[in-house]
């Protein structure tokens, strides 16, 4: 992962070695790092269904109750991910010299090779979710994988298809062919009825020792500060989890897959230390179903159409609230859901169909775990007092068109690609900011945008005081400027203005 401030070590696990180190995008706290286990198989006994009492154990012969039975039951379910991949290795430390490799790209002088290449292997969990082969486990298990390879509980192998990866979820859809045969599956539960001091059990492979099978509680739900995702909306557990667990399940203690365990806080030298987190079921059912995993499609999530901010206790006294919780809207966009449904600037969105809002990443968890096209009761504080409005929800549309065109010509745009801004592309990137404007998605190494230090993400605002409302508008400002360029852009939640020749 990319972006952000350096944080823990990354690890990917294979066959029981750590092969591999990443920088990893977190924030540290403390002594500990966030750790996002590529093989980290995670299976947190869910809790039993709501309308069952729970209790703690009456006498010495309950506390000899074993998790056993649950075990035979669910843990075929959960099988192993090896991944290969070819990797180039770079011979030379001078072509890890960006001033080298304006020149030379991946190749030396006189043609000799920019590097060599080597199979890297690695590690990782999954679980059957349905009979006929379809498996959910991690993006980051197999990404970039050219082979993917996955051995079942009775150490079958299949050559695993990849129908549908989400890299803002962490989550990816595999099929394996077995015929007519029906295999073990686990059944979804609604992760919404998780509590806090909840029996799981996390099924795995840890280091590549073999299955193994791991018991704690649901330490917390909700936890959004967590950078792992760009749905930053997990399960914490208690219950042990290394690195080769990374897309194996979260079973509640009715058998039933709550989550999919994704990464843990460790110490510099990795491995648990009873705070692991895990994908929700509910987002989990979202890219198996409504993202259209089997029909082949994009992943179409639903446009909100509102933006704003975490409350705080400021903020809350203030307006009103008792307690710090819910996202009060800054801006509504003309024509969106939010607008329809007659939201407003000022309001406080506090619940979405009757689950609490905490902050601005509960908000867009709760949307996202909703199809296109249904209708969701949001209740809002406004005036000091509460009201529900029902606000359909659609997909975002295209509007402008993005128009991606490479910037040519004597201008210090040259080299960079544009596109116009619209809520479908917003979505598509996974930025927050308004959905109009132009962006940067690309640039050329060497070009005269690459070297006034433009980045994938900028919006331009204005050239020579000049507004850039399209990408034809940048064009054709850009091409007749008059020498000192002046630019104004948005980068994250600042305004930069650069000044080029003169």
């Amino acid at each position: 992962m990319e972006g952000g401030s350096r944080g823990p070590p990354f690890f990917f696990a294979a066959g029981g070695r750590l092969v591999t180190r990443f920088p990893f995008r977190i924030r540290m706290k403390q002594a500990l790092s966030l750790l996002a286990l590529g093989g980290l198989m995670l299976v947190l006994p869910a809790l039993p269904a709501a309308s069952q009492p729970r209790a703690v154990p009456q006498d010495p012969a309950e506390i000899q109750l074993s998790f056993a039975p649950l075990v035979k039951r669910t843990a075929p379910a959960v099988v192993n991910i090896f991944t290969r991949r070819t990797v180039r290795t770079v011979p030379s430390p001078l072509l890890n010299d960006p001033f080298f490799r304006r020149f030379f790209g991946d190749q030396l002088p006189g043609g000799l090779p920019g590097g060599t290449e080597r199979v890297q292997n690695s590690l990782g969990s999954g679980v059957i979710v349905d009979p006929t082969g379809l498996i959910v486990t991690n993006h980051h298990v197999i990404r970039g994988a050219d082979e993917i390879t996955v051995v079942l509980a009775d150490r079958r192998e299949f050559e695993a298809q990849i129908l549908r990866t989400d890299e803002r979820t962490d989550l990816a859809i595999l099929r394996i062919d077995v015929g007519s045969e029906r295999l073990p599956a686990l059944e979804l539960r609604d992760s919404d009825d998780l509590e806090v001091g909840d029996l799981v059990l996390a099924i795995g492979n840890p280091f590549g020792v073999g299955q193994t099978v791991t018991s704690g509680i649901v330490s917390a739900v909700a936890r959004t500060m967590v950078g792992v995702a760009d749905y930053r909306f997990f399960i914490q557990t208690d219950a042990a989890i290394n690195p080769g667990n990374s897309g194996g399940a979260l079973v509640s203690m009715d058998g039933r897959l709550v989550g999919i365990n994704t990464a843990i806080f460790a110490r510099d030298g990795g491995g648990s230390i009873g705070i692991g987190f895990a994908i929700p079921s509910n987002m989990v059912r979202t890219v198996i179903a409504g993202a259209g995993a089997e029909a082949g499609g994009r992943i179409v999530r639903p446009w909100f159409g509102a933006g704003g901010q975490s409350v705080t206790a400021e903020l809350a006294s203030s307006l009103g609230l008792t307690r710090p919780s819910g996202v009060l809207l800054s801006n509504v966009y003309p024509g969106s859901p939010a607008e329809r449904a007659g939201l407003r600037r000022g309001d406080v969105v506090t619940h979405v169909e009757g689950r609490e809002v905490s902050d601005t990443d509960a908000l867009r968890f709760r949307i996202a775990t909703h199809p296109v096209g249904a209708t969701v009761k949001v209740n809002v504080w406004r005036d000091s007092a509460e009201r529900v409005v029902n606000l359909t929800l659609v997909a975002p549309p295209e509007i402008p068109p993005r128009d991606a065109t490479l910037m040519r010509g004597n201008h210090p745009l040259a080299g960079a690609t544009l596109a116009n801004l619209s809520p479908a592309l917003v979505e598509e990137l996974g930025i927050d900011a308004a959905p109009r404007g132009v962006i940067v998605l690309e640039l050329r190494r060497g070009s005269p945008a690459n070297q006034i230090r433009l980045q994938p993400g900028d919006i331009l605002i204005h050239i020579n005081d000049r507004e850039i409302r399209s990408v034809e508008d940048a064009r054709r400002i850009a091409s007749s400027a008059a020498v000192p360029w002046r630019m104004a852009l948005r980068r994250g939640g600042r305004v930069i203005n650069l000044t080029v020749g003169g």
